[in-house]
């Protein structure tokens, strides 16, 4: 058979097919499972059957989007449409699968859905057909499909970060980290997932590979706040590394209440024990005494534990109070 004997065969004819959008409710342990099959559950790219096609599609669609490559071996136009479509979705990440079906061995799936024209791409989600396109589309269109039609794993991202978290919250750091992995196999460059994890990596004594997950953030985001936070939270800990024995400044301190240096190393080493109000009070304690020790020193520390700790961060918030009345009473 020829194209031109063929009943669908497309020609050049392009063109988008929207079939409307099924409702999405992923919760956000769901969500996880769904980007952790999406990047590494089976191939990106299959053949299928009309026996296999409720599994292979409608199924898989529940996790990430599947695209349905329709086709034949006598269409020209599958010919050149197909291996484009096989490298962007390779380079794509696990955004979406590609399951491919011979129409010629399996007619009635493409007869069912009306497919008139080949090749032709049909897009599912949450089991249901909800976009696609005809023709052999030039690469640029097939990378902007996939983005259009990926869109929606963005709720599902964020229902991951948010069980990440709450696992974080919960004391399961191993939970949390498999989570934040996931989301990065599916989108690597996902700026709050890497400070999460490196935040995470950093605080189990992993440093060089925290340092290496914070490399990957791209040059437009390297000032994220998440990504300032553990950077900080980093250089703070280089910082105490070599200040000495609490206790130590303790007994200073019981001697010469006014040994702001003593004070000064206490906080430091109390932060990075994780005693963030203790720190706080330490450096306020400094500001109070004498606002202008060591050029304004203990005020310029506070400041950067702030940052280290995050804006919303209950000690941030109260030290903060505790600051503004110090210097506008």
């Amino acid at each position: 058979m020829n194209d031109r004997e063929n009943p669908y065969a497309g020609g050049g004819m392009t063109g988008n097919v929207t079939f409307g959008n099924a409702p999405r409710g992923d919760t956000g342990a769901g969500a996880a499972a769904g980007l952790s099959a999406a990047s590494s559950g089976g191939d990106l790219i299959k053949d299928t059957t009309t026996a296999a096609f409720t599994a292979d599609v409608i199924q898989e669609s529940r996790k990430q989007p599947v695209l349905v490559d329709f086709w034949a071996p006598w269409c020209g136009p599958c010919k050149q449409l197909t291996p484009v479509l096989e490298k962007v979705v390779r380079e794509s990440g696990g955004r979406v699968k590609l399951v491919k079906l011979n129409i010629d061995d399996h007619p009635a799936i493409p007869g069912q859905l009306g497919i008139q024209s080949i090749p032709a791409i049909i897009a599912f989600k949450d089991g249901q057909p909800v976009d696609g396109f005809m023709g052999a589309v030039p690469e640029s269109q097939i990378r902007e499909f996939i983005k259009r039609v990926s869109a929606g794993g963005g709720k599902q991202v964020e229902d991951a970060l948010a069980a990440a978290a709450e696992a974080r919250e919960t004391g399961d750091p191993q939970m949390a980290a498999q989570i934040y992995s996931a989301v990065l196999q599916q989108e690597p460059e996902h700026v709050e997932a890497l400070a999460a994890l490196a935040d995470l990596l950093f605080e189990a004594g992993q440093t060089d590979e925290a340092r290496s997950l914070l490399d990957r953030v791209p040059e437009a985001k390297k000032d994220a706040a998440s990504v300032a936070a553990v950077r900080a939270k980093m250089a703070l800990a280089e910082q105490v590394a070599g200040l000495g024995d609490p206790a130590e400044m303790q007994r200073r301190l019981a001697s010469d209440p006014d040994d702001h240096q003593a004070r000064f190393d206490l906080a430091l080493i109390l932060n990075a024990q994780g005693k963030r109000a203790e720190a706080a009070d330490n450096l306020l304690a400094i500001i109070k005494a004498d606002r202008s020790w060591n050029d304004d020193a203990a005020r310029s520390k506070l400041l950067e534990l702030f940052d280290a700790w995050g804006m919303t961060d209950p000690a941030t918030l109260a030290a903060r109070r505790k600051l503004s009345s110090l210097l506008f009473s």
